[in-house]
């Protein structure tokens, strides 16, 4: 979204918490997290949500002077609205509206009138029910209600789950954007046009006019795309895909990112280029010491806030356990996203009772390196087996160093070609020797194995007892 010479991105956040993080950015390349939507437990749902429920794809606009954010909390308190009139916070509670679907979109008419667009996915607890396509009606924004009957106004051309519209007035056109075909390698984004808002859509003659779907490209799942005018007055689309690896490439082991590609016009109809990935910013270096008064924005929990399982000090963060163990919906838990594909994470801790660093893609899939008596134990847990490896000669200090670090597979056409990466888990003993317990194979903390969309979160967690955190980084090896 821009609003004058400043552009706006909210993201999915799904069971994690803070959640729906506002970046802020001048270019449409370099971009800063400025604040959350979400700083409370109260504004979603999330206590008890399964994986993959919660802040599903929001939209972010601006209209009035006032930022506005639309969500489906998904099993969660519903669809709602976010307002603010600072994007970086505080946003309000959240008004729950009676909008009975996803992926919902706000649209303006010139005479004030706001418009819903949501995709007519009805969802019953523990069931898909029936999609009713891409559904419109004008809302009242200070109540959250419908104002009428919603409307169908186009299903696509035939991809399954048409969902994600967003509405645009371009010259004499309405244009309306969907994602249909499912977000995996089916995704794609289709437009139709009208003279009215209200419809009917024509479709465009090249549906999907963007899809990686049956192409060699390394970023695949590409759709739910955004529209928006470039500083250059030129048009980019930003949009969700997955970097895939892998000699079939087949693992997503980052899960959903944010991609955005230049659209051009042709006899009135958008032609997306292909998402590449040679020209994305490389991951930066994270070192955190909690010197700060106030914990890093880019520190999440599971359910929770960070702030319901940790205590921030001059110079180190105490995580409490609460007895519950990374296969378990809530444990005690802080980490970040992982953004390379390639490096290291160190945590130095002090464990008070049982603790380390998890890999987490869900509660039954994750990797740990886990300090308990005294001891040291390397875990793997996929799709609730459990294999675990005790390291020999491991003596446990004040504190210790613990890594997990990611090494590519090979290129080669080989077994171990195939997967995406591996995995290795261990600890740097008192001399500073890179000590390694266990090394596992990375495809099974991917989006096709596993269930989350996130991708991987990696952090520190507490089963019981305590586990103080002085220092944490992720860099390149």
């Amino acid at each position: 979204m821009k609003v004058g010479d400043d552009y706006y991105l909210s993201t999915s956040t799904f069971e994690y918490l803070p959640g729906l993080p506002i970046y802020h950015s001048k270019d449409l390349v370099h971009w800063n997290l400025i604040g959350h939507v979400v700083t409370t437990e109260h504004q979603l749902a999330s206590a008890n949500i399964p994986t993959n429920g919660g802040a599903w794809a929001p939209t972010i606009r601006h209209y009035d002077g006032v930022f506005y954010v639309v969500v489906t909390d998904a099993m969660g308190r519903g669809t709602l609205i976010f307002s603010a009139t600072n994007p970086a916070g505080p946003w309000s509670d959240g008004i729950v509206t009676n909008i009975d679907g996803i992926d919902p979109d706000l649209f303006w008419e010139a005479n004030g009138d706001c418009y819903a667009t949501f995709s007519g996915l009805i969802l019953k607890p523990g069931q898909f029910v029936q999609h009713l396509g891409i559904q419109q009606a004008k809302i009242d924004l200070n109540t959250g209600q419908l104002l009428e009957e919603p409307r169908s106004i186009w299903s696509g051309v035939g991809g399954m789950f048409p969902e994600a519209p967003h509405i645009y007035k371009i010259d004499d056109w309405y244009y309306l954007f969907i994602a249909e075909g499912g977000t995996e390698r089916g995704h794609g984004e289709s437009v139709a046009r009208s003279k009215t808002l209200a419809g009917p859509y024509s479709s465009g003659p090249n549906n999907p006019f963007l899809s990686a779907r049956s192409t060699i490209r390394p970023i695949q799942n590409t759709g739910h795309g955004d529209l928006v005018e470039a500083p250059d007055g030129g048009w980019i689309m930003v949009l969700l895909g997955m970097r895939t690896r892998g000699q079939t490439r087949s693992f997503s082991s980052l899960g959903r990112e944010t991609f955005a590609t230049n659209v051009s016009w042709v006899d009135g109809w958008p032609v997306a280029d292909p998402i590449h990935a040679n020209d994305l910013l490389p991951a930066p270096e994270f070192i955190e010491d909690f010197t700060s008064t106030e914990l890093n924005q880019e520190l999440i929990s599971i359910r929770q806030m960070p702030s319901s399982v940790s205590t921030l000090e001059r110079g180190v963060l105490r995580i409490h356990g609460s007895g519950n163990s990374m296969s378990e919906l809530r444990p005690a838990f802080v980490g970040r996203r992982l953004k390379r594909h390639e490096g290291i994470v160190r945590a130095k801790v002090a464990v008070q009772g049982v603790g380390g660093i998890s890999i987490r893609y869900d509660e039954v899939s994750h990797y740990d390196i886990e300090i308990s008596s005294g001891k040291l134990i390397a875990r793997s847990s996929v799709s609730r087996v459990t294999h675990e490896v005790l390291a020999e000669n491991f003596v446990s200090g004040a504190e210790t160093e613990l890594f997990v670090e990611f090494v590519p597979s090979t290129l080669d056409f080989s077994i171990d070609g195939q997967s995406c990466d591996f995995i290795r888990l261990g600890y740097f003993d008192e001399g500073g020797e890179k000590i390694q317990v266990a090394e596992f194979d990375g495809r099974y903390l991917s989006a096709e194995v596993a269930c989350s969309f996130t991708g991987r979160v990696i952090g520190v967690y507490s089963t019981e007892g305590e586990v103080a955190l002085s220092r944490y980084s992720e860099t390149a090896n």
